[in-house]
């Protein structure tokens, strides 16, 4: 049994501790949170070096047990134990003095310990009762507040949609039950690789997929995700960087079994794309620091399902655990953020780029691309049409930046500093994605080949994502207009599909006294 298996357990056995002094200030309980994530990292730490130096039979994992150590474990369980050791050592200082502060160490001791236990598990039996678990626990720190209507509007919604996940997720366990008599991952992977799918796993990929979709936010039940600011800091910390990655690491677990059926792949990359863009445009639009975040938690969420959709499980992975690092620093540092963005220096103002401008920085930056992709491929092997085309979405983000630098009134230093920017920027994807193709040393599948439906799945991404760049670009030649002015607002609120499901659960509802 790896070292990381008893990282649950320690922190499980502390949260039963602090449950004993629930209130104010209770004497050593934070210290003792704290010593207990530190020491979770620890043996998490050792399991992934047991992993690196001995390795775990040849497909990566246990068949027939409920821990499982691969890669995919090797990576994320050291990673959510370091974001719950640092977030837990927040909360010494943020919750003190708070009432209940000795629940709110109970209540983050055991949803850290819960996400570790899901993030290790080897069968679907620990799986899904772990990730029901998380949704209890996790709706309790959402009432941390209780007296704040909008968090118990933000409860209620979570609990309706992560509660519709795992009703889909038990279904799908219930139909791989019936394919191949078994709930143990390993075996249904080895079953997906060496045959076609039957009737009821290609069901149950389906619903897998439909689970993902529910419990990482996806479009159009969305809105929960953006309200859980009502609840204490460290809470939001944990929720965007670590809970809210289940959905993509349930998809990765069993990636042998999603990629086997074409119209799960697909669903993925249509409504992982539209979330994308939805909540990158809606991020643009909030002017408050937390907010923006959550909406660009909803845009990250969605990149990786569409990634996971293109057969790219490595780079999916991978963004899984920058966007966890890169969120937890986020949100705790969030209090100071407008102070560091008006201390940073400038070289100048932002010019407004035109057509010529972002004609040239799209030209530039597919140049920049193209030489990137034919170096890479001739230092590392050919790349897949799926890793080009998620190459040539990051182009598009390149070319807005490099946009900007090429605008005639741009100051030399802003010039400068967007071309080397876009260089960093497109060599560190290849790298990045060599790395961690590498990783995964055969244990993710490499990308479906690439029939009709994968083209205009393809097609249609390259499309969508290169468009919306262009329109951002040239955003600022008419963000003045009336009708551009009415948009936006109805872009802030996200269309009010929130507000509908407000209405839908009875949010609104006043209770006369």
């Amino acid at each position: 049994m790896p070292l990381s298996s008893l990282a649950p357990a320690v922190l499980l056995a502390a949260a039963a501790i602090a449950l004993l002094r629930p209130g104010r200030r209770p004497q050593l309980i934070p210290l003792i949170a704290e010593g207990t994530a530190l020491a979770a990292l620890a043996l998490c730490l050792a399991g992934a070096a047991r992993f690196a130096f001995l390795g775990v039979g040849q497909g990566g994992g246990h068949d027939g047990s409920l821990v499982r150590l691969d890669v995919v474990t090797a990576l994320v369980a050291p990673t959510v134990a370091f974001i719950g050791w640092v977030v837990v050592r927040y909360s010494r200082t943020y919750m003190d003095g708070t009432t209940r502060e000795g629940w709110f160490h109970a209540l983050m001791l055991m949803v850290l310990g819960l996400v570790l236990l899901q993030v290790q598990a080897g069968s679907l039996a620990l799986l899904v009762p772990a990730l029901a678990a998380i949704g209890l626990v996790l709706r309790q720190l959402l009432l941390f507040f209780p007296d704040r209507a909008p968090a118990r509007r933000a409860a209620t919604k979570f609990t309706l949609v992560w509660g519709a996940g795992d009703v889909a997720l038990i279904m799908a366990t219930g139909l791989l039950w019936l394919a191949y008599g078994t709930m143990d991952i390993a075996t249904i992977e080895a079953a997906a690789r060496l045959a076609p799918l039957p009737p009821a796993a290609e069901g149950a990929a389906g619903l897998l997929v439909l689970a993902a979709l529910l419990k990482t936010a996806a479009f159009p039940l969305h809105g929960w995700l953006t309200e859980v600011m009502e609840a204490p800091t460290p809470v939001s910390a944990l929720l965007h960087a670590g809970i809210i990655n289940s959905g993509g690491l349930l998809l990765i677990r069993l990636a042998w079994l999603v990629q086997a059926s074409p119209g799960a792949m697909a669903a993925l990359v249509m409504l992982g794309g539209f979330t994308a863009l939805f909540g990158a445009l809606v991020m643009l639009t909030q002017s408050a620091v937390k907010t923006a975040l959550a909406w660009s938690t909803v845009a990250q969420m969605g990149f990786m399902l569409l990634q996971c959709g293109l057969g790219l499980w490595p780079v999916a992975m991978l963004h899984i655990l920058a966007h966890s690092l890169y969120k937890a620093h986020a949100f705790l540092s969030s209090g100071g953020a407008i102070r560091a963005v008006q201390a940073t220096r400038r070289p100048g103002p932002v010019a407004t780029p035109g057509v010529g401008a972002v004609i040239r920085a799209f030209g530039l930056a597919l140049a920049l691309y193209s030489l990137a992709a034919v170096g890479f491929t001739l230092l590392a092997g050919p790349k897949s049409p799926q890793a080009l085309a998620l190459g040539l979405i990051l182009v598009s983000g390149v070319a807005y930046l490099v946009a900007q630098g090429l605008a005639d009134a741009a100051p030399r230093a802003l010039t400068q500093r967007t071309l080397v920017a876009s260089t960093a920027v497109t060599l560190s994807y290849f790298g990045l994605q060599a790395l961690a193709v590498h990783a995964a040393g055969g244990t993710l599948p490499a990308p479906p080949v690439a029939g009709a439906l994968e083209w205009a799945l393809i097609g249609l991404t390259v499309t969508s994502f290169c468009g919306v760049a262009v329109a951002q670009a040239l955003f600022p030649h008419w963000a003045h207009h009336p009708a551009a002015a009415g948009l936006r607002v109805h872009i802030a609120n996200g269309f009010y599909l929130n507000a509908a499901l407000d209405r839908l659960i009875g949010g609104f509802r006043t209770v006369r006294s």
